[in-house]
């Protein structure tokens, strides 16, 4: 029977392993993270899967350390896989698995190679993504390419929205490619990366938004951390408003304003630096969630500041 040890979490984490419980691949361990207190776990939980299955399941905190690597050797396995792990694994990890270690990105590799790709490629304002299985070298997201799967970003689609796509193609990718690596027909090939580039993990400073930028700029960064991510925020008047959910409309004022938030018909909207309007369909003030009425008969007729 072939043989693999998992590291794994998130959604992509779930879907994986029963994919390989399907095709009867033997799991003799599977390492995951503890979750974490300051942490909105919105998705699906590894170790229980895992512990469902009979699966043991260990939460190191240090996978490379030479007593974890001595346990992950003395088990033999065909193949490692990862799959929305969190921690880098070294190349002493790597050079296990006889028949080789695999990562199931969430992208288009070599496009967003490193942290939060999904998040990234809809705050870019991309129209597809997708789901990649490759080959894992010491360079993060950098080795041979086994299959991927292209899935569309639509332009009014949330992060977590294309974040369900990604997982369903990440399903969809290993199941297709697992024959192939289990019998040795497997045909992979080199990565361009300088066709992609790498970026790094996001904070949730970094859901400010810069009222200097094009309309549709901002309406990306929304999409981008809108929850369960951290969030769209900037100041409004005297108070914090986070912008979780917009939409681009066809008006425009001219010539382009200073940006101020102004309701209409008991809807609100933002005129941007470009002259194009933003409709706010869903807002939170001051910690305290309004709908867009709620919010719209707070601003009255005021034009209200953003900054």
């Amino acid at each position: 029977m072939t043989s693999a040890v998992v590291f794994a979490y998130h959604d992509v984490g779930c879907r994986c392993l029963e994919v390989l419980l399907d095709q009867r691949v033997e799991i003799p361990l599977l390492i995951t993270h503890r979750d974490s207190p300051g942490e909105n776990i919105w998705f699906g939980s590894v170790a229980d899967l895992a512990r469902e299955r009979r699966i043991e399941v260990v939460m190191p905190e240090d996978p490379n350390a030479p007593e974890f690597v001595g346990r992950i050797r003395a088990l033999r396995p065909d193949f490692l896989f990862s799959f929305y792990y969190r921690l880098m694994l070294k190349p002493e990890l790597l050079a296990i698995p006889k028949r080789g270690a695999f990562n199931m990105h969430g992208s288009l590799l070599p496009k967003y190679r490193g942290r939060a790709p999904v998040n990234w490629a809809v705050l870019h304002g991309e129209t597809q993504t997708g789901a990649t299985l490759h080959e894992m070298v010491e360079k993060p997201d950098a080795g041979r390419i086994v299959d991927q799967e292209a899935v569309a970003i639509q332009p009014d689609d949330l992060a977590v929205e294309v974040f369900g796509k990604v997982t369903g193609a990440a399903e969809r990718v290993l199941r297709r490619s697992l024959p192939g690596l289990i019998d040795g027909s497997a045909v992979l090939r080199p990565q361009e990366l300088s066709r992609g580039s790498y970026f790094g993990g996001r904070r949730p400073e970094d859901g400010r938004i810069d009222w200097s930028a094009p309309a549709k700029r901002i309406h990306d960064l929304v999409r981008a951390v809108a929850p369960p991510y951290p969030g769209a925020f900037t100041q409004a008047g005297d108070g914090r408003l986070r912008v979780l959910r917009t939409r681009r409309c066809a008006q425009k004022i001219t010539p382009a304003p200073l940006p101020f938030l102004y309701a209409e018909a008991s809807r609100c909207y933002a005129a941007c630096a470009d002259g194009e309007v933003l409709e706010l369909l869903e807002v939170e003030l001051d910690g305290m969630t309004l709908t867009a009425p709620e919010f719209a008969a707070r601003i009255g007729s005021r034009k209200v500041p953003v900054h």
